[in-house]
């Protein structure tokens, strides 16, 4: 447990909001402390608070919510009271956490049950998904692949710049960062040969971002672009893991199958929507014009920086990407609306992903299968070593982070070891 006069606590008191940031960045998230107690919490800085026992403590008694809703090992019940008070909930904490406001900085012992270590907790999964879809919406990434496995002049497909296309993923294997990963088995085809069963050996990593959903609608109704944002609690850096030679053979004709289930990776704390008002940007000009029930009024787009490491075992990492969210042809309102146009009914906890992230430079671009160009460009390693995709023992790293006017909001990271297969 920190002690007040612990210096790791300057982060904490030291937490001023401005007037480019009325509301600072609180993301929400799940630990687990030392009595295998699972509570909702944020974090600023290195220090963990402990939301729960901060409600018990009466610190949201004002507030007009349920306080069992910190008493989760989810954030689903948070999510599902609404925006007016989660959003009240983060004005609160914002302001517990003002360098002048002494209500629980100068209570040595609430603030004893209330902080951590963010060493001493473990982060449980935040989220309890319940449908998770992955959107396939960066040009970039969609052309490279289609240049690499079609017509390089007809890289995109003809659906391609009308509407945002998405498949049904697996909710069951999204796993919180930090978890290792099994490597995948399946059916491969070699070239001029019949198939295979065993380990892939095309493993890769896709550097995505997944937005939550926080509010639920009917089975028939659809969300209107321009307020898809309403549905939108906030979002995580995620990591969709695939094996590519699975992936291939497997594709055709109803799309990704076991090459994507066995494994994603969500960064532990979900960043509110709210707290990224900030990094908004215009987004890509569409042409041809997309249809009415697509066209997003406002700047849809968000500036956050995103890399990716690559860290072999016992060995120093090595940044293999850079890249932005701001490469997105097709934006998360487009991706909510084109998703529930249908009246396809969506739940909290509802988990959709962007696609692959990839920017116009090389180094920009967010998979291995781009990097290494399909193999033909390794990637060195600062051991000697070379990728063309992911060895076993390799962790993938992926971080996340805006900043303007020297205020940096984090996403933390969404960190996975490989493990061999069985």
């Amino acid at each position: 447990m920190l002690k007040a006069n612990n210096p790791e606590l300057q982060s904490w008191i030291a937490v001023v909001p401005t007037s480019d940031f009325p509301i600072q960045n609180i993301p929400f998230g799940v630990i687990q402390t030392a009595d295998k107690t699972a509570r909702v919490a944020t974090i600023i800085g290195d220090v963990v608070i402990d939301l729960q026992t901060l409600a018990e403590l009466g610190y949201f008694a004002d507030l007009d919510i349920d306080t069992s809703v910190f008493a989760q090992s989810n954030i689903n019940a948070f999510m599902a009271v609404g925006k007016p008070t989660t959003l009240a909930v983060r004005d609160r904490i914002a302001s517990l956490f003002e360098l002048n406001n002494a209500t629980l900085r100068d209570n040595e012992e609430h603030k004893a049950k209330v902080l951590h270590a963010v060493s001493n907790v473990q982060s449980l999964m935040p989220v309890k998904v319940g449908d998770y879809t992955d959107f396939y919406s960066s040009r970039e990434h969609a052309t490279n692949v289609g240049t690499m496995f079609r017509d390089p002049n007809n890289a995109l497909l003809p659906n391609w710049l009308h509407l945002p296309v998405g498949y049904h993923g697996r909710a069951s294997s999204i796993v919180v960062s930090g978890t290792e990963i099994r490597r995948p088995k399946g059916q491969q085809k070699p070239a001029d040969a019949a198939p295979v069963y065993g380990a892939s050996k095309l493993l890769d990593f896709e550097l995505e971002m997944a937005f939550v959903v926080g509010k639920s609608t009917q089975l028939g109704d659809s969300v209107d672009v321009n307020k898809a944002e309403d549905y939108i609690f906030g979002l995580a850096l995620f990591n969709d893991w695939s094996a590519r030679d699975i992936q291939k053979w497997e594709y055709v004709p109803l799309g990704p199958f076991l090459g994507k289930s066995f494994a994603s990776t969500v960064s532990p704390w979900i960043v509110v929507l709210e707290a990224l008002d900030a990094f908004r940007v215009d987004g890509y000009e569409q042409e041809p014009e997309v249809l009415p029930y697509l066209k997003y009024e406002g700047k849809g787009n968000y500036n956050i920086n995103l890399e990716v490491a690559i860290q072999p075992e016992n060995v120093e990492e090595k940044v293999v990407c850079r890249s932005n969210y701001k490469y997105m042809y097709w934006n998360m309102s487009q991706q909510l609306a084109h998703h529930t146009v249908n009246g396809c009914n969506i739940n909290v906890g509802d988990m959709c992903a962007s696609g692959t992230i990839s920017g116009t430079e090389p180094s920009s671009f967010g998979s291995m299968l781009e990097l290494s160009w399909r193999g033909t460009k390794p990637v060195d390693m600062p051991d000697g070593s070379q990728r063309k995709f992911i060895n076993d023992g390799d962790t993938v790293i992926m971080r996340g982070w805006g900043e303007v006017n020297g205020v940096r909001i984090g996403f933390g990271e969404c960190t996975g070891k490989v493990l061999p297969a069985l």
